[in-house]
């Protein structure tokens, strides 16, 4: 159990973290859609038409307006573009269009200020407003770098005097893969350095007096986002600066499923705690596909705050700004340091009678030529058959749960394991030796449940929840084991109903993702109610494998148990020099089957080396047909044609010995 002196440095970042209040904030007048303050959380995207291409901008920036954006963001990486968007707005304006325009910025302030005088918002990057990106270690003592930032000051001061002058609002957008290389050689690659590139071009503004300004943190990973955003709010109530709106995203989270599970997963992490006024959802797909899904992310806090009463809670008892996974004991495969286990629910479709052929469902597969199984990456590692147990053998890889009534009546209690409720395992002495599953909530701990946790070291918890504020109410259940230093492994649970699967797909990532990124959890589990209403096996089947790839999915952008290869993919703006959905779906069609292996896909240098830091290996656009291909951040080959581009990255993976053929993959 934690010391109370170790526990104290950990401040909190949020109002509470056990009841729901969203983070009180000034109001930001952006073109009089007001954000922060006691208005809603807003939605917005951005472009993908190249910002001279005036009509096709506008066509856009209206299907965006149509399908919920609040605010567009329009790309201006040069004076030509910057000054286009008059043009942009005008336009806008005569087709009765007034929704607010925000220009994007990158190395350019004089664009910026250009900018600032036609639209309602600018965006600037602080890691190259006022810095150029070279990847170099440079050592500074505290006089050269205040001299550094002098530069900086007399460099910013410009945008922020015109932003006053014109009622223009500005987002201070810090990106983790483009933090320059003085604050990297200051702070390194943490989430304190991008808070610190943030607060330098924010002490500024404050010194002037121009607060009409957004922050955010975002980044790829979504640990390093959530963790950058918390530190964030708790170093503007540290150093007494106001309390300024935070736009949510998470950069580059790829295309279809993948894409909305990790925005999920960062997003309703902060969304959850209170934190966020706007939600960009960073999609590679048209602009207008990123709305619904953000206000999808938005709508589930209206009445949130509703929810029923959790045990109170001062503070976190482990770091938030941090990465770290709670010490459980290991019983069998679950728990201390193995992956996150799945379970998968089959208990519906156990309940009509399963087949062999029907576990395809759940990525293990039976080849009756060779009479042997095979799995794929997404095999599920445990299924809950619940009153209805298999009656064939499973594969090795493959362990079944059942409920204690039916285990009991078992001829082979050996190889399935029983799960109790409270009730059964307070009162009942049977149980298997290895492995013993106990649905419980947090409301239905008392002394007693406490008592046999403490006293078996081969039970796991089901963990499930009914409250509404779910996500809050099973952390507590975390604290709690961690209050009374019990270390059982714990599966998080959640049971859904009357959802479509676009909605539990959202949320599910939300609940278990937001749980999984701060350390808690040995495994996942999603219910389905609905799926008893289905009749037809088929669309069993269906539902099944849909549930068991978004649990290995939310494990996957949580990045706590990798299983497929990561696509870092942008959504697209007007500098992108290919199409960036046709390509995205070209690599992965040929490199889908590398196991954990990350691949960044960037549409210009802006979004190359820097935002896609986290990726393995990078395919980035260099010019009109040319390609820059990248190992890390090192260039590897420069300026490739792109009909050959994507082969000479498969040469660079076989090099650096990380390919294996797909066959191959397929039979591992």
């Amino acid at each position: 159990m934690q010391a109370i002196s170790e526990i104290e440095k950990y401040k909190n970042y949020c109002n509470s973290l056990v009841s729901y209040k969203r983070r009180k904030t000034i109001e930001v007048n952006i073109g009089g859609i007001p954000m922060g303050g006691d208005n809603p959380i807003r939605v917005q995207s951005m472009t993908t038409v190249d910002t001279m291409d005036t009509e096709g901008s506008v066509e856009q920036v209206i299907r965006m307006v149509d399908a919920g954006c609040e605010y567009v963001r329009i790309t201006a990486p040069s004076l030509k573009e910057a000054q286009n968007l008059e043009n942009i707005k005008n336009e806008l304006r005569i087709r009765g269009y007034d929704v607010p325009l925000v220009a994007d910025i990158h190395f350019t302030p004089n664009a910026a200020e250009l900018a600032a005088k036609i639209v309602e918002k600018v965006r600037i990057n602080p890691g190259n407003y006022a810095d150029k990106k070279k990847f170099e270690t440079i050592e500074y003592t505290d006089e050269t770098y205040q001299a550094e930032l002098e530069r900086i000051r007399e460099r910013f001061i410009p945008l922020v005097e015109i932003c006053k002058k014109h009622g223009t609002a500005m987002r201070i957008g810090t990106n983790h893969g483009s933090l320059s290389d003085r604050i990297l050689s200051r702070y390194g690659d943490t989430p304190l350095g991008m808070v610190e590139s943030a607060l330098e071009f924010l002490r500024i503004c404050e010194e002037l007096e121009y607060y009409n300004i957004v922050l955010s943190m975002k980044a790829s990973n979504t640990q390093v986002m959530v963790q950058a955003y918390r530190l964030l709010v708790q170093k503007l109530e540290e150093e007494g600066l106001k309390p300024y709106p935070l736009h949510l995203g998470v950069t580059e989270a790829g295309e279809a499923e993948d894409g909305r599970i990790k925005s999920a997963v960062g997003i309703g992490a902060l969304l959850e705690d209170g934190l966020g006024d706007t939600v960009r959802v960073s999609l590679t797909e048209e602009p207008e596909e990123e709305a619904p899904v953000a206000a999808a992310l938005i709508d589930r806090y209206d009445k949130r705050s509703e929810h029923e009463e959790i045990l109170p809670l001062e503070a976190p008892l482990k770091d938030p700004y941090g990465y770290s996974r709670i010490k459980t004991r290991e019983v069998l495969n679950i728990g201390g340091d193995n992956v996150p286990r799945v379970i998968t629910d089959l208990q519906f479709l156990t309940g009509k009678g399963i087949e062999v052929s029907d576990l395809k469902s759940i990525g293990h597969y039976y080849l009756p030529e060779p009479d042997k199984w095979t799995m794929n990456d997404l095999g599920a590692d445990y299924i809950y058959s619940g009153k209805n147990p298999v009656t064939f053998m499973l594969p090795n890889g493959l362990k079944e749960i059942v409920d204690y009534a039916q285990w009991l009546d078992l001829n082979d209690q050996e190889n399935k394991y029983p799960l109790f409720d409270k009730s059964e395992i307070i009162i009942e002495n049977q149980r298997h030796e290895k492995l013993n599953f106990l649905k419980l909530s947090l409301s239905e701990v008392d002394s007693d449940i406490l008592d046999v946790l403490k006293g078996n070291d081969n039970i796991v918890v089901l963990l499930t929840t009914n409250n509404k504020h779910g996500l809050a109410d099973q952390r507590r259940f975390f604290y709690l084991l961690m209050e009374k230093g019990i270390e059982t492994p714990v599966i998080i649970q959640r049971t859904y109903a009357g959802l479509n699967e676009d909605k539990l797909l959202l949320y599910s990532a939300t609940d278990i993702g937001g749980l999984l990124i701060d350390g808690f959890g040995d495994g996942a589990m999603i219910r389905n109610e609905d799926q008893k209403q289905l009749t037809a096996k088929e669309d069993l089947l269906k539902s099944v494998k849909f549930h068991n790839e978004t649990t290995f999915g939310i494990l996957q952008a949580a990045r706590t148990r990798m299983t497929k290869t990561e696509y870092i993919s942008c959504p697209s703006c007007g500098r992108t020099l290919f199409d960036l959905q046709e390509t995205t779906a070209m690599i992965r069609k040929r490199t889908d089957h590398l196991k954990g292996v990350k691949i960044g896909i960037m549409g210009c240098i802006v979004n190359g080396p820097g935002e896609m830091a986290d990726a393995d290996y990078g395919y980035v656009g260099s010019g009109k047909g040319k390609i820059t291909l990248y190992k890390g951040q090192e260039v590897m080959k420069r300026n490739i044609p792109s009909e050959h581009a994507l082969d000479e990255l498969i040469n660079i993976i076989k090099e650096d010995g990380q390919w294996i053929e797909p066959a191959q993959a397929l039979n591992n």
